[in-house]
């Protein structure tokens, strides 16, 4: 079995935002980020596992603060969780303006990536070796967020009546929408 650090999977990638990276509004377009978040996910799942990987999943992205053109944005990303196929990668986004020096963290993401051999198929993953609180802490939040996540999808998935009438008054009331269902 093959044991790999979090050290060995770091990624720090900068860019400067220019005016053809902007949206209509004149900040920087959120689906711009996304692809560089996606591309970086990619490098590091790749240099931990040595193997090409795929997006299999993003957990969740919070665009924190706007980023301007003309700022230095950099995307820093490690390896925090790896399961049997599967890498989750952090990732810190922050925007500088280089004429101030002012700092802004924009986003944190969590991409779930997953190792792939050459024909395609799933490959294992190297384990990871954890050598101290910080990413012992990211570890365990990942293991939360999975489990979070996959007690989520099942009670949603077993539990709930969608016809129920207590259901469709509670949607009524408090979420003002319409529907227009024929049971």
């Amino acid at each position: 079995m093959i044991y790999k650090t979090v050290q060995s999977s770091l990624i720090t990638f900068s860019q400067l935002m220019l005016p053809s990276h902007s949206n209509f509004s004149g900040k920087i377009h959120g689906g711009f980020i996304l692809s560089l978040l996606d591309q970086i996910a990619f490098a590091c799942a790749s240099k931990y596992s040595g193997k090409y990987c795929v997006t299999a999943s993003v957990d969740r992205v919070d665009f924190l603060s706007p980023v301007e053109v003309g700022e230095l944005l950099t995307l820093k990303a490690s390896v925090n969780y790896v399961g049997k196929t599967s890498i989750v990668v952090g990732i810190r986004v922050d925007s500088q303006n280089i004429q101030t020096g002012e700092i802004k963290h924009c986003n944190s993401s969590y991409f779930t990536m997953i190792c792939k051999e050459e024909d395609g198929q799933k490959a294992e993953a190297p384990k990871l070796i954890l050598k101290d609180l910080d990413e012992v802490r990211r570890f365990y939040k990942a293991i939360h967020r999975i489990e979070q996540h996959r007690n989520t999808s099942q009670q949603l998935s077993d539990s709930i009546d969608y016809k129920s009438e207590e259901l469709i008054n509670y949607l009524l009331e408090k979420y003002n929408v319409k529907i227009e269902i024929d049971f």
